[in-house]
């Protein structure tokens, strides 16, 4: 293939007209055993002992069938453990990774003696190949900060890790070393547990207390009262608040007796602590812990997904989500901590994995503890370990195989038990709005359940793009105040709304609670919602209006820089219309017992139950906005323990998801991985890809900076980083014929040469570096870059279509996939390329130089900005790399080359 392109890179030493032929190297001392391929190997291996990058971990596992003990030598080498000394070592086919695994690494492992020689010189297959490096994904180090995973390559290792230890690993000696290996997992998710359920014990008992405070403190009387308790804990034992003695009122410890007065104190100092909680969280995250903000669900998809996000579980993330989610609450403005709490559970498993190096080493495994993970949070968030497991399912996780549900399970398990034994709420209860219904449901009120429903799907559309508008225009005004004072207008806004709304006053746990409670059932009416004569017009005005500013205030509130959840404000708002609609119909079947519909009642029990349609509100609003279906059903069902409702709930969801869908199809949280551009590819079949050929959108050889296999120096291949910022290079045979060799990352490459010209190899930067077999160079003077080399890389056909390479992506997890036809190198592509494409490329990839445009079918030009040539848009799309970062040497993702 004939190239015009200057991305080529042609021999720099040597006649460049000869490129593709082995160069000349320095001879040895016996040139005769340059001929030997027994004493080259010898000596390569020789070398490769000296290597700081060479690892040799004694014996490599054997893929030859090995012949069949006899029955008692059997038994002796079960006891004595020595059945994996008379094997025969042989190549391993895989590597490990320096740095970041103990598997092994390439071509480590030789045969000894005669043997060896003799399966050196009969056969390949059977032991060392005369080209020692064998095919395969290459060594890594690492992977980068805003970089996606190689899924294959970490399950490859995994694999390989495990025949190593089931291959050394014998007797009762290695029963204990595999039972020991296969107990991490399940340490690290017990541990997980325990951790969510002590977090979730401390943030309910913290965010209680500072909530109280913003109306009074408890003070130390004759009934036990101390500062550190909340209202309920000070005023335990009594019917109502109004008998407590010990707690006291703002305007009682300032001495105010006016009935005005009263109101205007308390209203002060409610609008004080309000906005101080606020700030102070605010001012945490800004200041120890940037990732601590907003809910961090969007982000924890993404990390699944396949994304590097870098100190975004770690210590100070935990600590300050934590602190920052206790004062957010507190504050009373319209947030939870459900969704926050799937964070923190995640934080706590990152820390617990780092005490065991084998899954710590394994991104692919990390991500099946972080789906635990995240049902754990759920799990204490609802009191809802089921749900918790559906919700990682349905919501969280990419790649969900059977052991990791039964993982979540486990963990889940766990998180409930421990917060269980905490008993934060002293009543038994998980989570404080967990009711119970005695009390079933009519025929007739399917009708009002399914207007619910239609009533939720048209909050969550509506909420979701009054939520993205407001995240788009705070974004695109650059003269709005910072973080922390929009923080403090939108709880000073919030204070002085909630207040007069004494529906709005209490926190939106409280209010939760007392509009899905069972009026039989109730002890303290602390809303009046259960006494007589509550069925007024004057009742469903304030509970309409209040749903109204909660919508409201929670659009503007989810998304500032604190730690921030959207499902309590949703579910408040649900409970809040269900509860209206609720007391309607009661109106309605109080004033007119003999409308037909109503002939099911009973006589002397009440027809309708306006708690149910509380629990059937918050169900369609919660649906309405993050689209989950299955979850939301199993974590209302228990939160009620009542499965007679099930029905009416899964009705009045599947309608929400309905209605929603009809607004867009992403719910909250894709909609918040759209607007900060995440490289999250959903591997749903909702998702619509064009019925296009590759080849129109791929990056053409003609745009691409490749490498040749042959003509380089260390100096060289250091000048081509340095002159090109990209996350990787093809490799290929030479730029005239352009045979596809591999593909070699930025991190691998820039390890390998900073490491070779260190100490002991200390080789010189006019040293050659090649990426083929070179049979006459000098290992002791060249570099050979095959090991940091990936020369299996997967590759298409540049005929195929869209649909084909986007599945590729999505159930494989791919990082790249490169386009060949009969070995020339064609094309390439990455999954970012993919979720630009797939996502609107003409909103976000637009090049300075040149503008890629993409007929699809019908005549509609897309632009997909897929041509690099001086573009800045690689750079969009990541998170703002302005923070500090973990890398010591951070890459700028600028100009035109791919981004992993």
């Amino acid at each position: 293939m004939t190239s015009s392109s200057a991305g080529y890179f042609p021999p720099s030493i040597g006649d460049s007209s000869s490129s593709h032929q082995p160069p000349s190297v320095p001879t040895l001392q016996d040139d005769s055993d340059d001929d030997d391929p027994v004493a080259s190997h010898h000596r390569e291996q020789t070398l490769l002992s000296e290597d700081p990058l060479y690892e040799d971990e004694g014996e490599i596992v054997s893929f030859k069938r090995k012949a069949k003990q006899a029955p008692v030598s059997r038994f002796l080498s079960a006891i004595s453990g020595t059945g994996a000394q008379s094997r025969q070592p042989a190549l391993s086919p895989r590597s490990g990774t320096p740095g970041v695994s103990n598997s092994g690494s390439w071509g480590s492992g030789t045969n000894n003696g005669e043997e060896a020689s003799s399966n050196i010189n009969a056969n390949p297959k059977d032991g060392g190949p005369l080209d020692w490096y064998a095919e395969g994904p290459g060594r890594r180090v690492g992977y980068e900060d805003m970089t996606a995973i190689d899924w294959i390559f970490e399950y490859t290792k995994e694999r390989q890790r495990l025949r190593v230890l089931y291959s050394s690993a014998s007797g009762l000696l290695g029963y204990a070393q595999r039972a020991l290996d296969a107990s991490q997992i399940w340490i690290v998710l017990i541990l997980t547990g325990l951790a969510a359920g002590i977090f979730a014990a401390a943030i309910d008992v913290a965010s209680d207390w500072l909530g109280d405070m913003k109306t009074g403190y408890c003070s130390a009387g004759d009934d036990g009262g101390r500062f550190y308790l909340n209202k309920y804990f000070c005023c335990y034992g009594y019917d109502g608040y109004t008998q407590c003695r010990d707690w006291v009122p703002w305007s009682a410890a300032v001495h105010i007796t006016s009935a005005g007065g009263k109101w205007f104190i308390e209203y002060f100092f409610f609008t004080l602590f309000s906005v101080a909680f606020g700030v102070s969280a605010s001012i945490l995250v800004k200041e120890y812990a940037p990732y601590a903000k907003h809910s961090g669900i969007p982000e924890i998809k993404t990390v699944l997904g396949g994304f590097v996000i870098r100190r975004f579980m770690g210590t100070w993330t935990l600590i300050i989500k934590s602190l920052g989610l206790c004062l957010a609450v507190a504050s009373g403005m319209w947030l939870g901590k459900e969704g926050p709490l799937v964070h923190v559970a995640c934080c706590c498993a990152n820390l617990f994995m780092k005490l065991f190096g084998n899954i710590n080493g394994n991104e692919a495994r990390k991500r099946e503890v972080l789906s635990a993970a995240a049902a754990a949070g759920i799990s204490v968030a609802f009191g809802s370990p089921i749900g918790g497991v559906l919700f990682s399912l349905e919501q969280l996780s990419y790649y969900f195989p059977d052991k990791t549900m039964w993982q979540s399970f486990v963990c889940a398990m766990t998180a409930a038990v421990t917060l269980q034994a905490f008993d934060p709420f002293r009543s038994g209860k998980l989570v404080l709005y967990q009711v119970t219904y005695s009390s079933g449901w009519h025929g007739f009120e399917m009708i009002p359940f399914a207007l619910l429903g239609i009533l939720g799907g048209i909050y969550g559309g509506l909420f979701i793009k009054m939520n993205m508008k407001i995240a788009g225009w705070k974004k695109g005004n650059a003269w709005l105040p910072g973080p922390i004072t929009q923080v403090a207008i939108i709880a000073i806004l919030t204070a002085l709304i909630n207040y007069p709304n004494f529906y709005m006053r209490a926190q939106a746990s409280e209010l939760v609670y007392s509009l899905l409670a069972e009026c039989s059932k109730v002890v303290d009416d602390q809303f009046g919602l259960c006494k007589t004569g509550a069925a007024t017009a004057g009742t469903i005005f304030l509970l309409v209006f209040a749903a109204i500013l909660g919508f409201f205030l929670a659009s503007v509130t989810f998304g500032l820089q604190i730690p921030a959840g959207i499902i309590l404000p949703s579910m408040a708002v649900g409970a809040l219309m269900g509860r209206a609609v609720g007391i309607i119909m009661e109106i309605w079947v109080h004033n007119h017992p003999t409308f037909f519909p109503f002939a099911s009642c009973e006589p002397d029990v009440p027809c309708v139950t306006p708690g149910t349609y509380a629990i059937i509100g918050a169900a369609a609003a919660l649906g309405g906005v993050t689209r989950m279906t299955v979850s939301i059903v199993v974590i209302m069902f228990e939160l009620t323990g009542a499965l007679t409702y099930v029905l009416p709930i899964m009705i009045a969801v599947m309608l929400s998801k309905w209605i929603g869908d009809a607004f867009g199809k992403r719910g909250i949280y894709e909609s918040w991985i759209h607007f900060n551009e995440y490289p999250f590819l959903d591997n749903s079949e909702e998702t619509v890809i064009p019925d296009i050929p590759v080849s129109q959108i791929m990056t053409r050889i003609e745009d691409l900076v490749v490498l040749t296999s042959t003509g380089h120096t260390i100096r060289s291949l250091s000048n081509i980083l340095a002159t090109h910022p990209y996350r990787g290079f093809p490799v290929i045979s030479d730029p005239r014929d352009a045979i596809l060799l591999g593909y070699i990352s930025r991190a691998e490459l820039e390890y390998i040469l900073r490491s070779s010209t260190e100490g002991p190899r200390s080789l010189p930067p006019e040293a050659e570096a090649f990426f083929s077999h070179q049979p006459l160079a000098d290992p002791r003077t060249t570099l050979d870059l095959r090991p940091w080399m990936d020369q299996t890389p997967l590759t298409l056909p540049s005929r195929s279509n869209l649909l084909l390479t986007a599945n590729y992506f999505q159930k494989l997890g791919l990082r790249y996939i490169l386009f060949s036809d009969r070995g020339v190198l064609q094309g390439f592509l990455t999954k970012k390329d993919v979720w630009y494409v797939l996502n609107g490329a003409e909103e976000t990839r637009k090049t300075a130089a040149q503008e890629g445009t993409l007929r699809m079918p019908g005549g509609l030009g897309i632009d997909t900005g897929l041509t690099r040539e001086n573009g800045q848009g690689e750079q969009r799309g990541l998170l703002d790399r302005n923070g500090d970062t973990e890398d010591s040497t951070p890459i700028s993702p600028v100009g035109d080359a791919p981004i992993l």
